[in-house]
């Protein structure tokens, strides 16, 4: 316990001295949340990066998240702790294939979400976040068509709320599909009393949010981003909740409501990318200034302009 308390002290001093920021995705580890000086989803950190006075950012996520960061300051210095934290619903598809996509429909506007790599964001027209998808939908012309990508629950979930002609690239998160109706139902049987909240990657959503539009709308169940969830829990008059998404967000939710109960819907909801990011790699990475993410300046020009658009209609 003194060796952590020894590094913790040691990675506050160097930030300190290196006028580095540390962010950290809600699926972080308790200590990488607890010592990061912002902690959110995928758009917070994004707005995080883009507004920072630091040299230094160190980002506690995967790649994708630290080569967006690189794109929307690309004068900072942006460190990942693990150059090998990927993602596996960044990896389903590439830039090669949205161009091919793009011949088979010219007229159609590209949306895709920001777990992409730089290359496929090159190639859009828009990025959105599980917490701005069908606002950035809605603010495209009508008689538009949309591709949308990669993830086929998101992309789905923002069709039936806007009702908008989309194709949807059969892409999905390995955690958040793992989540389907059967194992939402047995959790609701252990927990019937929690108010459900649900992240639009999960298998489920797409089917909830059609019974809930069905039989108008179920109280119990709600779908949101993760910064979402967290916002919605600390408003709402419940004291028990089932949580739909990877369970590293359990951690902030119960630290923000110490006198709340907090669910995974599925224990073994686990992003093994998230949680490569140690407090040891993040010391290592601070000090030697390490496994820099840096996106090369013409392939981050065209990758800023789809997330410039999202960030304009948030």
């Amino acid at each position: 316990m003194e060796n952590r308390q020894w590094m913790i002290d040691e990675i506050l001093r160097m930030k300190k001295e290196k006028n580095a920021v540390i962010l950290a995705h809600n699926y972080q580890i308790p200590e990488i949340q607890d010592i990061a000086d912002f902690v959110g989803d995928s758009l917070g950190l994004s707005q995080v990066a883009g507004k920072t006075e630091a040299d230094v950012i160190v980002f506690c996520g995967v790649h994708f998240m630290a080569e967006t960061a690189s794109i929307i300051s690309p004068n900072k210095k942006v460190l990942i702790p693990d150059l090998e934290a990927g993602c596996s619903l960044a990896s389903s598809i590439t830039g090669e294939q949205v161009a091919e996509w793009k011949k088979q429909h010219p007229d159609a506007v590209v949306v895709s979400y920001i777990n992409t790599t730089a290359d496929v964001k090159a190639q859009s027209d828009y990025c959105v976040t599980s917490s701005n998808a069908v606002k950035v939908v809605e603010a495209i012309p009508a008689d538009k068509k949309i591709l949308f990508l990669p993830d086929k629950f998101l992309g789905s979930y923002a069709k039936t709320v806007t009702g908008r002609d989309m194709e949807i690239w059969d892409g999905a998160c390995h955690v958040h599909e793992k989540i389907g109706n059967l194992e939402l139902d047995k959790a609701k049987e252990k927990h019937p009393k929690a108010e459900i909240l649900i992240h639009p990657e999960c298998g489920c959503s797409t089917s909830c949010m059609v019974k809930s539009l069905q039989f108008g709308g179920d109280e119990d169940i709600k779908i949101f981003s993760t910064e979402g969830m967290i916002n919605h829990v600390e408003n709402s008059e419940s004291d028990e909740f089932l949580i739909a998404t990877e369970v590293g967000i359990l951690h902030r939710m119960k630290k923000a409501n110490p006198t709340k109960e907090f669910h995974p819907a599925s224990e073994e909801s686990v992003c093994e990318y998230m949680k490569m990011i140690t407090l040891e790699n993040l010391y290592s990475a601070l000090k030697e200034e390490q496994y820099e993410v840096k996106v090369p300046e013409e392939l981050a020009e065209r990758a800023k302009l789809p997330i410039q658009r999202m960030l304009e209609i948030v």
